[in-house]
């Protein structure tokens, strides 16, 4: 068997103002065919797990082109097309292939291409024919079209949020392919639209418990993986939001009527499934009640993980307002302020101008009398069973708050990047991360409680309100039953 592996994408939110270019994937790594000669990250894991196998089997691994950018605003056409077709040519130059693999995200939008990964699925599809496994990994932030399951045999879903399992759900993957390769299994996909938008944590009940259950169908009465595609809604695509996706053993019947079932029961506990945020002042009311104890402020709106830019001021003003104790404040993505800060050197003791940079979805800047205590460089974050990069940070401290800046924007995963520069977040009544949702479980074991808070920025959970031009079909919250009439 000859299997061709490759990864590419990104998630595109379209409301904030920048593009993704070529300097966006470049941060990350572009790699030419030899991904797997490094050692794993949160996306190119996948392919590792898809080599391993492939080669445990005795069969032959042909790697092209991976490359993923951080979250961010539409990908130019030249740059998509660029890299889509350099991918392209890697598997016409593989042939005769028995399985590709292809590690996407799932909510790629470039200039031109609303539906990026249905476009790559389609265009592969076309080289390698009709009878060759083709198999596609998604982030559960995804967006599933139509294109997506026509031209794919096989789609697997990360399940976790954050998203611990991607290796795990590439294992999952390359078995189904193999089988279906062997002509052991015969993949069928059905998907269902819950009409909903929200954001929901797997780690607490009851997503929790509604994973184990979509779990439990797998691997009995002809079920081969049951997922759930979140869906990202800071994307203006015709296919935005959260639907269930099944995939059967060859009875498309049963598996339209599992991710029915499982759809249904997801929209008829939509209330208690998606995630409360908090207005600023409701969160500081909240910690203001713990005596003691590390309380931990998600700053959703401003989540670099999201698409959003990472140097929002709109929570940390309200903070410095309210004088509201010792406050860990980051990481906060301003490069200016720490060019100004590392020129300074540690010690220094200068007036700064943070945050607030990248327009109306940023906030004003906040200028602070700070100290710089300390600066690290390379940093690395632990991310589930691997590590992330941070790049270069500094701490700044002031008599209101201590604000940790980096110049990359990405978002906060883990107690770890505080560590970094010496800093022990459970010092703070408060830390703040700019982050949705995978800093959790790099940060619940010092928290007495995590917060959820929403402010005016580029990824806030302002469903209701979006501009979206592309969905016709009526969702919630827009709509409370859009299954009606």
């Amino acid at each position: 068997m000859r299997v061709f592996i490759a990864g590419f994408g990104t998630e595109t939110n379209a409301f904030v103002p920048f593009p993704t270019g070529h300097r966006a994937f470049a941060t990350f790594g572009i790699f030419r065919g030899d991904a797997t000669r490094h050692p794993p990250g949160s996306m190119s894991g996948p392919l590792h797990v898809w080599r391993r196998e492939t080669e445990g089997r005795g069969w032959t691994a042909i790697e092209g082109l991976f490359t993923f950018a951080a979250p961010s605003g539409i990908t130019s056409r030249a740059v998509y097309e660029g890299f889509r077709d350099e991918i392209l040519a890697d598997i016409r130059q593989a042939l005769p292939l028995d399985i590709v693999l292809l590690n996407l995200h799932g909510a790629m939008v470039a200039d031109g291409y609303d539906d990026c990964e249905g476009d790559i699925l389609t265009r592969v599809r076309q080289i390698v024919g009709p009878d060759v496994v083709v198999g596609a990994e998604l982030d559960l932030h995804c967006h599933l079209s139509a294109a997506m399951i026509r031209d794919a045999t096989a789609i697997v879903i990360y399940k976790e949020y954050p998203h611990i399992d991607p290796m795990d759900r590439a294992a999952e993957l390359f078995a189904i392919c193999a089988d279906a390769a062997q002509h052991r299994v015969r993949p069928v996909m059905a998907r269902y639209d819950c009409r909903m938008m929200g954001s929901y944590r797997t780690p607490v009940e009851p997503m929790k418990s509604f994973v184990a259950r979509m779990k439990s169908f797998e691997g009995k009465d002809g079920i081969l993986s049951v997922s759930m595609a979140h869906g990202f809604a800071f994307a203006d695509v015709e296919d935005v939001g959260t639907r269930m996706l099944v995939v059967s053993d060859g009875d498309i019947g049963k598996a339209e009527r599992l991710a029915a079932q499982l759809g249904r029961e997801l929209f008829a506990d939509r209330h208690n499934f998606i995630t409360r945020f908090l207005t600023p002042d409701e969160a500081l009311d909240r910690a203001g009640a713990h005596n003691e104890g590390t309380v931990v402020l998600a700053d959703r709106a401003d989540n670099p993980g999201s698409g959003a830019p990472g140097d929002s001021t709109f929570l940390l003003r309200r903070i410095l307002d309210r004088r509201a104790g010792p406050t860990l404040f980051g990481v906060m993505w301003d490069p200016i302020a720490f060019q100004i800060a590392e020129e300074a050197g540690v010690g220094a003791t200068l007036d700064m101008r943070l945050g607030g940079k990248s327009g109306k979805v940023s906030g004003d800047p906040v200028d602070l009398r700070v100290t710089v205590r300390q600066i690290a460089y390379g940093v690395q974050q632990p991310y589930g069973p691997v590590m992330s990069p941070l790049g270069d940070l500094v701490w700044l401290s002031s008599d209101l708050a201590d604000i940790v800046v980096n110049n990359l924007r990405t978002q906060t995963l883990h107690a770890d990047a505080f560590r970094a520069l010496g800093i022990d977040p459970t010092r703070y009544r408060l830390v703040v991360v700019k982050s949705a949702q995978h800093f959790y479980n790099g940060f619940a074991p010092i928290a007495k409680e995590t917060l959820y808070v929403t402010t005016p920025g580029g990824a806030e959970p302002a469903y209701t309100r979006l501009p979206y031009t592309k969905r016709t079909t009526p969702f919630w919250p827009k709509v409370e039953d859009p299954f009606a009439g």
